[in-house]
This record gives structure tokens, C-alpha cells and sequence, in this order.
């Protein structure tokens, strides 16, 4: 080829991204802005720098998710997952990386490689389209210049700088004696059938004991560089109650439109409800419960809420500092911009949570672009695969809708089981066919496993025939 592929941000995305692309052969330019040009939270000029915690999560590849994801990714080749295998520290059954051991191992390996060009200046514009082929990686703290050149060329709403989460829990743990599906005033809305929320009832006592444990609960504090707005449109909950015991039940928790199906003639002094946050239904999001809270107090706080009691969450609430696209409008499949074909995105700025899920969507995207390099269409992972379940999450897989924006309200996750297609288990042979305990739990979780390895499998198989046929 003529032409490198310009890679701009040096952190794990982009530094996975780069080598994927060199090392099947193309040449590369990874553009990283530091020590030129440094940022609040960075502390070094080094390459993959862990600015937050030191630790991948779980290393479980056979009951966790995360633990999962960094399995595929070893069987593709991944150097971040190399260089965190190099220079972990004890931390139990998690991952912990001496962090800049790590950070020197991978800008060892960037800079050692014949393919790779480390270029230590800022992109402050969107890559022309002479260049060619491009992955832009710079994270949630993509310089102010570019992210004004992504916003005026993706459209201002299309591109956030703070995240509001609210909790998202997975749908199978909600006590449906205790819950119930109905849309407020049973309206049907589009692609609904008047029961398109799940709903949780708070009597006056539960309704302000739970008040009281929002004003109560310990809070997380903005770091000093993050400078996150609130937004009247989405205020953390706990702010809203420190507005007065009955605001949340005039906002989010209005009980007004809505029956108990279990208790008919009992009005419901306050109402919690949940909305469908993937196509599969496997995960629901609490609506208007983002919040500071620190995640310990949230679980214990909203388990007080009839039908929660028992809640497993695929990720707690939040707000901080995050700049990050509206991916399921912008982005294909392959994770190009839909209005700049040549230019893909990839790590925290597609929507994607955590370190190592970074990482991987970096692999993904070094991958296509060599693909489409060598003449061929990208293979995209099976969704079964913790690959593909994190790129159909940012693509395609998330549906709540925000009616008053007319969009999409994408929210950035990690991955978790919730993604993922469901998969059927067989009943056990002993205990006259009942589970016991956390028995189906954790069998659902190793069918699920099982059955992404397979296919993680095939796919780089696939990849490895095309290489080969060139």
C-alpha cells in the first residue's frame, strides 16, 4: 500500500489498534498529542497509560464476562493483554498490572516495530480524506480542537462530554410478583404495545425510607479536571431529593397513569420504572436514576425498591467527565462513520466502558481496516462472542429511546452477560431436575462462555483462511 493508516490516540485502543494493523503487514502512523500537548488526568508521555485504576477486572473466562472478553482477546493476539500478562501483580482472581510496567512494555513494542511511525504532535482536525484510512482513538478526553471538528461533523447532539448513567439491571432478576409491565396511561408508543415499561411501587412509608437513604448514602465527588455539569434534563436523583421529600414523586417516580396489576385498588404512593435498554430484553435501565451515589450504597439503597430486593446489576449509575458519540446513529457496523466512510472510531468514544473493553474495540477496528486493506469485506464477530456482543451494543443493540430529544439515548457500557443472546440449559439430572441455589446462575454462565470460545474460535479462523489466501 501507498498509504499508512493514521491511528490517532495512544492510549490502549489506539496502541491495539496500531498493532493490529502492523502486524499484518501495513504500515502505520499512531498520532499521540503527549508530552506536546498533556491533559488533566494523564501523568506520563507513555503509550496504553492507566490513568484511573490498575486493574483489568476479572481474569474468570469461565463465569464473567470481562474475565471472557480478555480470553478472546489473547486468542486474537492482543498486545495489551500480552503486555498485562508481563506485569501483573497478585490481585486474586482479577488482573492488576504494575501500571507503568505495563505502559513501558507497550510503548516498547510500538516503538520497536518496523510498521509502526510514532508521531508526538496533536490532530486538532477530522482526518482529511486523502489520508486514506483512519482510526480516531482519543478517549474521554479527546482534546477540545477535535472534539469540536467531530461535534460540527457528526452534529452537535450526536457527540456527549459527561455521561448520566442510570443503573441497568439484568431483566431475569426482577420480582414480577411484585412488578409489573404497563406504559403510563397504557399509551402506546412506537413499536410498543401499552406495556412497554416494567413498574416497581412505593407505598408512603417505602417512599420515604427510600428518600432517606438517597439523602443518606455516601456520594463520589468530582475529580478536580472533570468539571461536569448538571443538566436540569438529568440530575442526579439524590439532587432532586435534596430538593424536597416529594420532588422525585412529581419527576421520575410519579405514580400518576399507572395500576397496580397485583393490588388494583391500592394507589401506589410512588412509582420506579424500568425501560428495555437492549434489543434482546435481557437488560433494563432504572429511567431518571443517574446518579453520584457510590456504587455499594446504590445497590443496597435501590434493593429497597419492591421488586429489586433481588436486583443484579449489569453496570450502577454515574455521572463524570466522558466524551463519547451516539454510535448507534453514526457508526456502521464496522465502526466507520457513517457521513466519513474512510474514518473509524474506536475505545471509549464508541460508547464502550473500561479498560480492557477499550482495548478490544481497538483490536476489532485494526482488524477491519486491514481486512478492507487486503480487498476484503470485514468478518464481524458472532454476537454470541464477547467481541461481538460489546460491538452490537454500540452499533446496533441499544434501543431506549429519548421521546423529547427524538433519539436514541445511548449510554457507554462494560461488557457483561446482559449483551450477550440468550442460551438454553439443559434441566440438572439430580435434585428430580431443580436447580439448587445459585446452580442455574452459574451453568448459564459457562454454557454462555463455552459457547462464545467455540465461536471466538471460527471466527479467527475465518480471518486466519483469508490471510492466508491472499
Amino acid at each position: 500500500m501507498s498509504k499508512p493508516v493514521h491511528v490517532i490516540g495512544g492510549g490502549l485502543a489506539g496502541s491495539e489498534a496500531a498493532w493490529q494493523i502492523a502486524q499484518r503487514g501495513n504500515s502505520v502512523v499512531l498520532h499521540e498529542m503527549r508530552p506536546e500537548t498533556g491533559t488533566a488526568a494523564h501523568q506520563t508521555d507513555g503509550l496504553a497509560e492507566l490513568v484511573c485504576s490498575n486493574s483489568f477486572r476479572s481474569d474468570d473466562h469461565t463465569a464473567n464476562a470481562v474475565g471472557l472478553l480478555h480470553e478472546e482477546m489473547r486468542r486474537a493476539g492482543s498486545l495489551i493483554m500480552r503486555c498485562a500478562d508481563a506485569h501483573k501483580v497478585p490481585a486474586g482472581s482479577a488482573l492488576a498490572v504494575d501500571r507503568d510496567g505495563f505502559s513501558n512494555a507497550v510503548t516498547q513494542a510500538i516503538e520497536a516495530d518496523v510498521n509502526i511511525t510514532l508521531s508526538r504532535s496533536e490532530v486538532s482536525e477530522l482526518p482529511p480524506q486523502d489520508w486514506g484510512p483512519c482510526i480516531i482513538a482519543t478517549g474521554p478526553l479527546t482534546g477540545s480542537a477535535l472534539a469540536d471538528a467531530i461535534a460540527n461533523a457528526t452534529g452537535e447532539e450526536a457527540l456527549s462530554f459527561f455521561d448520566a448513567i442510570a443503573p441497568i439491571i439484568h431483566f431475569d432478576t426482577i420480582d414480577f410478583d411484585k412488578a409489573w409491565f404497563q406504559s403510563r396511561y397504557d399509551k402506546i408508543g412506537p413499536g410498543g404495545n401499552g406495556k412497554d415499561y416494567i413498574n416497581c411501587p412505593l407505598d408512603r412509608d417505602g417512599y420515604e425510607a427510600f428518600i432517606d437513604a438517597l439523602l443518606a448514602g455516601e456520594k463520589t465527588a468530582f475529580k478536580e479536571w472533570e468539571d461536569v455539569p448538571y443538566f436540569d434534563g438529568c440530575l442526579p436523583i439524590e439532587v432532586m431529593a435534596e430538593r424536597g421529600c416529594e420532588t422525585l414523586r412529581h419527576g421520575p417516580l410519579k405514580p400518576m397513569g399507572l395500576t397496580n396489576a397485583h393490588q388494583p385498588d391500592v394507589k401506589p404512593y410512588a412509582v420506579v420504572q424500568l425501560r428495555q435498554d437492549n434489543a434482546l430484553g435481557t437488560l433494563y435501565n432504572m429511567v431518571g436514576f443517574q446518579t453520584k451515589l457510590k456504587h455499594g450504597a446504590q445497590a443496597d439503597i435501590f434493593r429497597m425498591i419492591p421488586g429489586l430486593e433481588k436486583a443484579e446489576f449489569a453496570r450502577l449509575g454515574g455521572l463524570h467527565r466522558n466524551t463519547y458519540l451516539n454510535s448507534p446513529d453514526l457508526l456502521d457496523e464496522t465502526l466507520r462513520l457513517k457521513s466519513h466512510p474512510h474514518i473509524r472510531f474506536a475505545g471509549q468514544i464508541t460508547g464502550c466502558e473500561g479498560y480492557v473493553e477499550s482495548a478490544a474495540i481497538g483490536l476489532l477496528t485494526g482488524r477491519f481496516v486491514s481486512e478492507e486493506l487486503a480487498g476484503h469485506a470485514p468478518v464481524l464477530p458472532p454476537e454470541t462472542t464477547a467481541f461481538g456482543a460489546l460491538l452490537n451494543h454500540i452499533t446496533k443493540g441499544h434501543i431506549a429511546y429519548e421521546e423529547d430529544r427524538g433519539r436514541k439515548s445511548f449510554q457507554p457500557m462494560n461488557v457483561n452477560f446482559g449483551l450477550f443472546p440468550p442460551v438454553e440449559i439443559a434441566k440438572p439430572d439430580g435434585h428430580e431436575g431443580r436447580w439448587r441455589g445459585k446452580e442455574k446462575a452459574a451453568a448459564k454462565k459457562h454454557a454462555v462462555t463455552s459457547r462464545a470460545l467455540a465461536d471466538v474460535e471460527r471466527w479467527i479462523g475465518a480471518e486466519t483462511a483469508l490471510v492466508a489466501a491472499r
